[in-house]
C-alpha cells in the first residue's frame, strides 16, 4: 500500500513543478503574485484613508448585531459571515502555517506576516463590499456573489466588460483549485500530521474517514455551513487562545528576546532564509494563506449577509486578517519561539531547511512546542486541529462551489462535490512539500484576477464609503440591539 501511496504522490509533485514555474513567475527575485498582493493590500488602505483603522470600533458594534435588521436581503447574520469566513482562515495556516513561516524564513518572517495582514484589512474590505455591491439574489433566495460576478458585471458597468468577463472566469478557475489546495488537500494533510498520527489511524482512511464527515454537512449549504462554524469556530479559538496565552505569560521574561529577535531577523536575516527578499516572500506569502486578504475568496461567504448596506459588510469582513493573523498567528509565533530551546522539532526542521530547501514540517513543530510547556497538551490540540481542519474544509467546499457553478452551472455539480472529497482522501497521503506548493499556487493566483479589477472599480466603492460613513457619523442608523 505504502509503494502505491508513494507513487500517486509522486505524480501528484510532478503536476505541482510543472504549473509552478508559469504561475510563480518572479521578477527580480519576487514571485510576481506577492508583487501584486503588496501593491494592492497597501494601494487599498491608502485610497480608502486607513479604513482599517478607523472603522474598526464601527465593525465591532456591526458583529453584536447592532444594526441587524431580520427583514434585510440574505440567508446569515454578519456574526455568521464572519465565522465562516473566519472558519476559511483560522485553522491550520495559523497552526501548521506559522510553523512552516518560522522553518522557511525565521523569525523575522513574522514581521511580514504581520505587516501584510495590516494592509490585507483593506483589501478584504474592498472584495467583501464589492460582493456585497454586486451579488445576485437567486430565486430560491439563494445568493451568490463574489469576484466571478462583481469582475464580470461590475467592469461591464465600468466600459470593460470582455476584461471582466476574462477575468471572473480566470478567479473562477482559480478558487476552485483553491478549494481543492488550501482549502482541502492542507488541511487534511496537516489535521492527519497531528490526529490522524496520534490515533494510529492510516493516512488513506483518515482520509476517507475525514471525507465522509466534510459530506454530511456540504449538503445543507450555506446555512448548514454558518451554524456549524459558528460553534465551531469560537470554542476552538478560545481553547487555543487560552493556551497560547498561558505559556507566553508563563514565559514573559523570554518575550522581549523574541520580539527583538523577530524584528532583527525581519531585516537582516541568515543567508540560509534566502536573505531579505526570501524571508519577506515567505512571510508576505504565509500571512496571505492564512488570512486570505486580497485573494476575495471570503467575499463569496459575506456577500449572503443580511444586509441593505455593503460597506457595512466590508468593515465587518477587514476583522478577519486582524484576528486570524495579527492575533493568532502572532501568538502561534511567540510560543514557536519562546519555546525552541525545548523543542527537538524546532531544532530538526532548522537542519531540514538547511539540507532540503524546503518545509519537512508544519503542525507538529506546533504541537511539540505547547507540549513542552503543557504536557499532554499534544491530545487536545490534536483535536482543536481537527476541528479547525474540518470547518475550513466546508468553508472552502461553498468557495470552490460557487466558482463551479459560475463556470459550468448547477447540473455537473456532483462532480466537483466527487472531485472535492477526492482531494481530502488526495491531501491526506500526499507529502507536505507537495501540498503547500499546490495550496499556494492556487489560492494566492486568485489574488490576479481580484487585485486587478478591484482596481477598476475602486471609486464606486469610494462614493459607497463617503455616503456611508456620512450617516454613520450623524446617527442616521437604525439600532436593533
Amino acid at each position: 500500500m505504502d509503494g502505491i501511496l508513494n507513487q500517486i504522490d509522486g505524480f501528484f509533485g510532478i503536476f505541482v513543478s510543472y504549473i509552478a514555474n508559469v504561475l510563480f513567475y518572479e521578477i527580480i527575485g519576487f514571485p510576481l503574485i506577492v508583487l501584486v498582493l503588496l501593491v494592492g493590500a497597501i494601494t487599498f488602505t491608502f485610497y480608502f484613508g486607513f479604513i482599517n483603522v478607523r472603522g474598526f470600533k464601527h465593525s465591532i458594534e456591526i458583529i453584536k448585531g447592532k444594526y441587524d435588521n431580520p427583514k434585510d436581503t440574505g440567508q446569515i447574520s454578519h456574526f455568521q459571515a464572519l465565522t465562516s469566513a473566519l472558519s476559511a482562515t483560522i485553522g491550520l495556516g495559523n497552526i501548521a502555517g506559522v510553523a512552516i513561516a518560522v522553518t522557511l524564513g525565521g523569525a523575522g518572517a513574522v514581521f511580514w506576516m504581520i505587516f501584510i495582514a495590516f494592509f490585507s484589512m483593506s483589501a478584504k474590505f474592498v472584495s467583501c463590499t464589492l460582493g456585497q455591491l454586486y451579488r445576485k439574489v437567486n430565486e430560491d433566495g439563494s445568493v451568490s456573489g463574489g469576484p466571478m460576478y462583481y469582475l464580470s458585471v461590475g467592469l461591464k458597468d465600468r466600459g470593460f466588460g470582455p476584461l471582466g468577463k476574462v477575468l471572473g472566469i480566470i478567479y473562477a478557475i482559480f478558487i476552485v483549485g483553491g478549494a481543492f489546495g488550501g482549502g482541502n488537500m492542507f488541511q487534511a494533510n496537516q489535521s492527519y500530521e497531528l490526529f490522524g498520527k496520534l490515533t494510529g489511524v492510516p493516512s488513506y482512511l483518515y482520509g476517507v474517514l475525514l471525507a465522509i464527515l466534510v459530506g454530511i454537512v456540504i449538503i445543507g449549504g450555506i446555512k448548514r455551513i454558518g451554524k456549524t462554524t459558528e460553534k465551531i469556530v469560537p470554542a476552538m479559538v478560545v481553547i487555543y487562545v487560552v493556551a497560547s496565552l498561558f505559556i507566553i505569560i508563563s514565559n514573559i521574561g523570554k518575550l522581549p528576546h523574541v520580539l527583538s529577535t523577530i524584528m532583527t531577523q525581519a531585516f537582516y536575516p541568515s543567508a540560509v532564509y534566502g536573505g531579505f527578499i526570501g524571508v519577506l516572500v515567505t512571510g508576505i506569502k504565509r500571512g496571505v494563506f492564512s488570512n486570505e486578504g486580497g485573494v476575495g475568496s471570503a467575499s463569496i461567504a459575506h456577500s449572503a449577509a443580511k444586509t441593505d448596506e455593503p460597506i457595512r459588510e466590508g468593515i465587518v469582513a477587514m476583522v478577519g486578517p486582524f484576528i486570524d493573523t495579527i492575533v493568532v498567528c502572532f501568538m502561534t509565533a511567540s510560543v514557536i519561539l519562546i519555546t525552541a530551546d525545548n523543542n527537538p522539532v524546532y531544532q530538526d526542521a532548522s537542519n531540514l531547511i538547511s539540507m532540503h530547501g524546503k518545509s519537512m514540517v508544519g503542525a507538529s513543530m506546533t504541537s511539540a512546542a505547547f507540549d513542552s510547556v503543557i504536557p499532554g497538551f499534544k491530545w487536545i490540540l490534536a483535536i482543536v486541529v481537527f476541528l479547525f481542519s474540518y470547518s475550513t474544509i466546508i468553508s472552502w467546499y461553498y468557495y470552490g462551489n460557487k466558482g463551479w457553478k459560475y463556470l459550468f452551472g448547477d447540473s455537473s455539480i456532483i462532480i466537483y462535490q466527487a472531485m472535492f472529497l477526492g482531494s481530502t482522501i488526495l491531501g491526506s497521503i500526499a507529502s507536505l512539500g507537495n501540498v503547500v506548493d499546490f495550496s499556494d499556487m492556487m489560492i494566492l493566483s486568485c489574488a490576479f484576477p481580484n487585485i486587478i479589477g478591484a482596481f477598476f472599480l475602486l471609486p464606486k466603492i469610494k462614493d459607497h464609503l463617503n455616503d456611508y460613513w456620512s450617516r454613520y457619523k450623524k446617527n442616521e442608523f437604525m439600532v436593533y440591539k
